[in-house]
């Protein structure tokens, strides 16, 4: 079968082809891109309003938004940024749930050449004044509830760089310098053509921040070629799967599929998880769009709506943390649904537990699951395991992309040879890697070195060239999906004069995958609760970073030699006590 596979792909490399690879310099570094990529993420948004039209695009609740009209409401508000003096080397932050506003904006900020600043919608205004203050955006489009979290700080903010505010769905009064979408994005007086704009394929297109292992998050910067380039890394693993499978059943090596036919007209992406991430929105709504699909919304994720947007929507795609399909299929509702338009289940963002690829083929009529693993550092995907070679190897997230190296080194940061039981951190070096990180140039040269990125993954790439992820380097949590670094925690319960140590790792969840648990000494002679603690730590950090199990001991954290505390005898501790 891998065979196959690696013909499917130099097939799909060869000269002439669509996803031709070459070699460029960017930074000064000799890199792996796509040949024939688009120049820019504005050359793919026109591309696709010119090309789809009338089609559907974006489904929200109730509300239906073709290309056409999504396109209508892209030029009236790119001309509003313009009017605001927004161009190329600005930035326009956007912080709001999972609206159609949201992908609108998108694309009507990176169409005038700025850099779009995806907020965590979940910040609280410590967390959102810190972003606004680090990157400094001309304009920020908020809905209702971020709004109400910004009006405290907004004056704070303005103090160190003037910024315009677009409400977004927010009935209430508004600050000066601020507009509301209504009165602005209006399609039926739209200019005809987007405002003029020169776009760098190197600027920035996004800058998403990740958290941070000092305490404080950094802002990745996207670029456009590495955007690009993930939406071509994509289109190229799901044909370079899909064209092994074929070659597998001509060659009598497989068998054939569920149900032999005409694979459905176009994707229809049911997005589950955050537009501020990459896996919904680079991973998601991009490779969509260009291909012409129809986008549908959740306004929060629950199973039970979910199954009912598949049967209404005939969702073909779903995309999403590995617990969303778990928690999909164990739905009482699931087995009365309709879902036999579903083609994919993706997992991404958290490991998927092996047995969920059998789980997941066998409940769907017509579909399969697929996986992927990547980084906000590599704008997207970094490997993907889809169609035949999934079940054969279900432990493993996938061979490389075309447009990235791969190699391990070890603790010390020499490279390691390849081979079957080498173990290391995973490194890779191509168009996808981030620029760097915003204002944090130490972080960037620590990440980056001499254009490879450290991922922090601990993996093994056997002699087929998939990966499997075996580890974390970094001190995180991964709590379903969401990244929590440990330090950050940290950070924020230090700031409590009760606590005199404090160490937060993470402990198996059945649900998340793991949840953030902490073990704190406190200072001679006070007090203080799980609650009280928690209370404290909702005004700083967001609530999926807050411990939700919580130990108090009387003697000291235990340390190793070079006094970092033990946490994995902490953890242990931790669960004996369950």
């Amino acid at each position: 079968m891998t065979d196959h596979y690696q013909a499917a792909r130099a097939e799909l490399l060869a000269h002439g082809s669509p996803f031709a690879v070459t070699e460029s310099v960017v930074g000064g570094v000799s890199m792996k891109t796509f040949a024939s990529a688009p120049a820019n993420m504005r050359v793919v948004w026109e591309s696709a309003a010119a090309g789809f039209g009338d089609r559907l695009y974006v489904v929200y609740e109730d509300e239906y938004y073709t290309y056409a009209e999504i396109a209508g409401d892209v030029r009236a508000l790119a001309h509003y940024l313009h009017h605001q003096g927004v161009g190329p080397g600005d930035r326009v932050a956007i912080a709001m749930r999972n609206y159609p506003e949201w992908i609108t904006a998108y694309w009507a900020i990176v169409s005038v050449g700025a850099a779009v600043v995806g907020m965590n919608a979940w910040w609280t205004s410590t967390e959102m004044e810190y972003g606004l203050t680090d990157s400094t955006p001309k304009v920020l489009i908020a809905d209702h509830e971020r709004i109400e979290r910004v009006l405290p700080i907004l004056n704070a903010i303005r103090t160190t760089h003037p910024l315009q505010l677009l409400a977004v769905r927010s009935p209430g009064d508004l600050p000066s310098h601020a507009d509301r979408w209504e009165d602005i994005v209006r399609r039926d007086t739209a200019p005809a053509e987007l405002p003029a704009a020169a776009i760098d394929t190197d600027d920035d297109a996004c800058i998403f921040y990740t958290s941070g292992t000092t305490g404080f998050p950094k802002g990745a910067q996207l670029t456009h070629r590495g955007s690009v380039a993930n939406i071509f890394n994509i289109g190229f693993m799901q044909l370079a799967a899909s064209m092994a499978d074929a070659k597998a059943m001509a060659a009598g090596d497989l068998a054939a599929p569920k149900t032999p036919g005409e694979p459905p007209a176009r994707t229809i992406l049911l997005a589950t998880t955050p537009l501020f991430h990459v896996t919904a929105h680079n991973c998601g709504v991009q490779p969509t769009t260009m291909a012409g699909g129809c986008v549908v919304l959740m306004r929060k994720w629950n199973a039970g709506r979910a199954l009912e947007l598949i049967e209404r929507e005939q969702i073909t795609n779903m995309t999403g943390v590995p617990i969303m399909s778990r928690e999909l299929l164990a739905h009482p509702d699931f087995a009365t649904r309709n879902t036999s338009s579903l083609r994919a289940l993706t997992g991404g963002g958290a490991p998927v537990p092996p047995d969920m690829v059998g789980k997941i083929d066998k409940a769907l009529k017509n579909g399969a699951p697929t996986t992927g693993y990547g980084l906000t550092e590599t704008c997207g995907i970094i490997t993907a395991n889809m169609a035949s070679s999934y079940f054969l190897k279900p432990s493993s997230c996938g061979p490389i992309v075309p447009t990235l190296d791969a190699k391990l080194i070890d603790p010390d940061g020499k490279d390691l040879p390849a081979g079957l039981d080498v173990v290391g951190e995973l490194c890779v070096k191509g168009a996808v890697v981030v620029k760097g990180y915003l204002n944090k140039p130490d972080a960037t040269a620590d990440a980056i070195r001499n254009g490879w990125f450290a991922t922090g993954d601990i993996a093994r790439i056997d002699n087929e060239g998939f990966v499997f992820i075996v580890d974390r380097a970094k001190d995180m949590v991964l709590r379903g999906g969401e990244n929590v670094y440990c330090s950050e925690v940290e950070a924020a319960i230090y700031r409590h004069d009760a606590v005199a140590e404090a160490a937060v790792f993470g402990i198996p969840d059945e649900r998340l995958g793991e949840d953030v648990a902490a073990a704190i000494v406190l200072r001679r002679g006070v007090a203080l609760t799980t609650t009280e603690l928690q209370i404290f730590l909702a005004e700083t950090i967001a609530k999926h970073k807050i411990p939700s199990t919580v130990i108090f001991l009387d003697e000291a954290l235990p340390r190793n030699a070079s006094g970092k505390f033990l946490k994995r005898d902490l953890r242990a501790l931790v669960l004996s006590s369950r």
